[in-house]
Formats: structure tokens, C-alpha cells, sequence
């Protein structure tokens, strides 16, 4: 079986967003890989370099525009007043240019939002033993969603749910596959399940894929609806939420 696929783990980790569940979880997962611990370490340092390449970047901005400014006094000195005029409003322009480059552009497209905040879900480590004809059809569809072969999980995820129909996790999964294969009427219809049914552990998911569903069929406004749940509740996709809300257009 393929091995998780820690990246979305591992900066939700690093930039302090997990949940105290899902932390204690990944701390458990820590212990005993020196290569996972490794991989935190590398990423952290990564982005702290980043960060500082950053500030670097701004100070540069900031050191040419004063630098502009500088050139445009100097010239103001030596034409006078209509000089001052002409120049001052290329400064302003510059100042605005700068100031626009530097802040991050808030509204993006549909497509732009799920281009950068949606991930495949992947499922935990530890799962059930084939113990039965449906715990094998679960560890096949398994099989197909971790080689991405998100068709035939779709329809051994099925399978699973016609002896077990409150199977919340397969519903769960069955939605991001029929997702990942864009037939989403079905993946909304499994999300909803899940929400529904209320009683299980994968309401947070389901509720933030159903979204990122809404948004991939145009439907906007119902997607900011659940955006705006999610970010009330404290659950694991709080600041993604609540960082969307503020791009949408």
C-alpha cells in the first residue's frame, strides 16, 4: 500500500494550524522517523530563508524608491516648481506601483482558490484488516485512490457502501475521488452524506470539499456559506476558511 504523503501535514505543522487532535497525531507519527523529523526540519529552515528573502526584497523596494525620491529632489532644486509638479507625480506613481507589488492581490478567481488550497485528502496510516468481502473491496479502493486511479476507487468505494451505507470515512473518500474525476454531482452527494449524518469524524472534511465543490460549478455563493461555517467552527480548515472569505470576489 502507498505510504501517506506528509507535505500537507508538514506545513500545516510548521506554521502552527493543526488542531490538538490532529497535532498529538502527527507528534506520535514524528516519534520513530528520522526521516519525517528531518523532512519538519528542512521545510522549517526552508521557510524561514524564504521569509527572509522577503524582508530582502521590500528593503529593496523601499531603498529604490527613496533613492527615487532623492533624484527627484535634486531636480526639483535645479528647475523649480513645474519640475517639482511633473516629478512628484511620477514618485506618487512610483510609491503606488511599489505599494501594489508588495501586498498580496486579496480577490482570486474560483479557479485561483482551489489552484491553491485544494489537496487531495489522504487517508490516515492505520486501517482496517481485510477481515471480510468488504474490508477487501476497502483495501482495493484503497489501492486505486493512493495510485490515482480515482474511477475504480469510486466504484469499489460503492461496493463498500452497499453492505455498509454508514460507512462515513468511504463516503468520505468515494467524494474526493468522484472529485478528482470532475463528476461532481456525485462528490457533493457523498460530502452531503457525511454532513448529514452528523455523528462521525469527518464532517470538517466533507464540509470543506463540498465547498471547494460549490466553487469548481460556480455556485459561489453556496460555497461562502460554507466558508463561513467552517471558519466559525474550530476545526482543521479554520484559517484556510476564513483566508478564502477574504479572497473571494
Amino acid at each position: 500500500m502507498k505510504t501517506i504523503d506528509f507535505s500537507y501535514f508538514i506545513e500545516r505543522y510548521n506554521a502552527g494550524e493543526m488542531s490538538d487532535t490532529e497535532k498529538q497525531w502527527f507528534l506520535k507519527e514524528l516519534e520513530g522517523n528520522e526521516k519525517l523529523r528531518a523532512e519538519v526540519e528542512f521545510r522549517k529552515r526552508t521557510d524561514e530563508i524564504l521569509k527572509n528573502q522577503d524582508v530582502m526584497s521590500l528593503r529593496n523596494k523601499l531603498s529604490q524608491i527613496e533613492k527615487n525620491r532623492k533624484d527627484v529632489a535634486e531636480l526639483v532644486s535645479r528647475s523649480g516648481k513645474k519640475a517639482y509638479i511633473r516629478y512628484a507625480a511620477v514618485i506618487a506613481a512610483l510609491v503606488l506601483i511599489g505599494t501594489i507589488t508588495m501586498l498580496p492581490h486579496k480577490n482570486l478567481s474560483n479557479e485561483g482558490i482551489i489552484s491553491k488550497y485544494y489537496k487531495v485528502y489522504e487517508p490516515p496510516t492505520s486501517q482496517r484488516s481485510a477481515q471480510s468481502a468488504t474490508d477487501a473491496d476497502f483495501t482495493l479502493a484503497l489501492e486505486f485512490y493512493n495510485t490515482h486511479d480515482y474511477d475504480k476507487a469510486a466504484i469499489y468505494f460503492n461496493k463498500v457502501l452497499e453492505n455498509k451505507p454508514n460507512d462515513m470515512q468511504t463516503f468520505l473518500l468515494k467524494g474526493v475521488a468522484n472529485f478528482e474525476e470532475k463528476k461532481y454531482p456525485e462528490a457533493k452527494q457523498s460530502f452531503v452524506n457525511v454532513i448529514d449524518n452528523k455523528d462521525n469524524l469527518y464532517v470538517d472534511q466533507a464540509q470543506w470539499y463540498l465547498a471547494l465543490c460549490y466553487l469548481q460549478t460556480n455556485e459561489t455563493e453556496k460555497a461562502k456559506k460554507i466558508f463561513k461555517i467552517i471558519g466559525k467552527d474550530n476545526g482543521i480548515y479554520r484559517n484556510e476558511a476564513n483566508k478564502i472569505i477574504k479572497g473571494l470576489k
